[in-house]
């Protein structure tokens, strides 16, 4: 696996093009997003895409996203663009919004699992609008990390899963937003969000005056990532605890398993100084629960840890789809709501 390094993402034009010209050969290069590291293949190239399935382990029914970097790249993939659609790409691209579309006839069933829609983003990152330009056609890039496992914010995360099975890592330093892109499909009446991310529904419905709704769960092909299978999970067992739940995070800790516990800065000063602490900050401030979640899962497994107990947070805006990853992740819920 060829390296790329530039920590603050300042590559030469040199790297980039090196970087550029495996994936036109029919490489899969990993590179950094404003989300999460994607794993990357051009979307025309059948057997590059087949590479990301294989490095990955990943469902053959569970579709990829296409990154582009300029409007007219659209066309390629998709057709059939609302007004609705058009109005969310220019409140919201580039940045970490894919809108399942109308896909394009003549783009390949391996990309869309056989769907008759694509999903699609712009990303911010410059490194990824570099190297999708120097391409000069669109990427596949779902996250590059192996299936089920945590995605990775760091190009660290992205060797420790795949390297060995893929052609070239771009180390552009640590993401800033931390979690997968919003997925959202808009109907008619309505906007449908596949998978929750930092683009919130209330800020879809602000720009579009649509009502948004959350999609609940997956039957059959899923329309996005993340919807059907066992996603974001760590090697430990996830026990996620919801509303008051000090006393019985604090019963848990008396066994003999290798315990962690990511919860709130309050929450882990009554907690005893022994245990293993990765905090979510600030109760009500979402953005480094979302920033630091993966790594922090990725860090507990590194140490051996066997059981992580994890504080739920306030599923409201960016809360939400720091909700949805956990909840996919963990293994018991105590204190549900029935």
């Amino acid at each position: 696996m060829r390296v790329f390094s530039a920590p603050q993402g300042n590559f030469s034009d040199n790297d980039i093009a090196a970087a550029a010209d495996i994936l036109k050969a029919g490489g899969v290069v990993a590179f950094p997003t404003e989300t999460v590291y994607g794993l990357g293949a051009r979307y025309d190239c059948e057997t590059a895409i087949k590479k990301i399935f294989a490095a990955k382990g990943r469902p053959a029914d569970n579709p990829l996203i296409v990154h582009i970097a300029h409007p007219e790249e659209l066309a390629m993939v998709a057709q059939s663009i609302s007004p609705q659609e058009e109005k969310l790409m220019l409140y919201f691209w580039p940045g970490p919004l894919t809108l399942v579309l109308t896909k394009n006839p003549a783009l390949s069933g391996l990309v869309t699992a056989g769907l008759s829609t694509v999903g699609v983003r712009m990303p911010s990152h410059p490194v990824a609008l570099r190297l999708i330009t120097a391409v000069g056609v669109p990427i596949v890039a779902p996250s590059a990390n192996l299936s089920g496992r945590p995605s990775p914010t760091a190009a660290r995360h992205v060797a420790e899963d795949l390297a060995g099975s893929i052609d070239a890592l771009c180390d552009g330093g640590e993401t800033t937003v931390g979690l997968e892109s919003t997925v959202a499909r808009v109907y008619f009446d309505r906007i449908v969000v596949l998978r929750p991310g930092s683009v919130t529904r209330a800020m879809l419905q602000e720009a579009t005056q649509l009502p948004v709704v959350l999609a609940t769960h997956a039957d059959g092909v899923p329309e996005a990532p993340g919807m059907k299978y066992v996603h974001y999970a760590p090697r430990a067992e996830i026990f996620l605890y919801l509303g008051d739940q000090i006393s019985a995070m604090t019963a848990a800790l008396d066994n003999e398993a290798k315990v962690a516990v990511i919860a709130h800065s309050d929450t882990l000063e009554l907690l005893p100084s022994t245990v293993r602490k990765f905090t979510l900050g600030a109760r009500g401030c979402a953005d480094l629960a979302a920033r630091k979640l993966y790594a922090y899962l990725r860090e507990a497994d590194g140490m051996g840890i066997e059981r992580i107990l994890v504080e739920g947070i306030v599923p409201e805006g960016l809360g939400e789809a720091v909700m949805n990853r956990l909840r996919k992740a963990a293994s018991r819920v105590i204190g549900e709501q029935k």
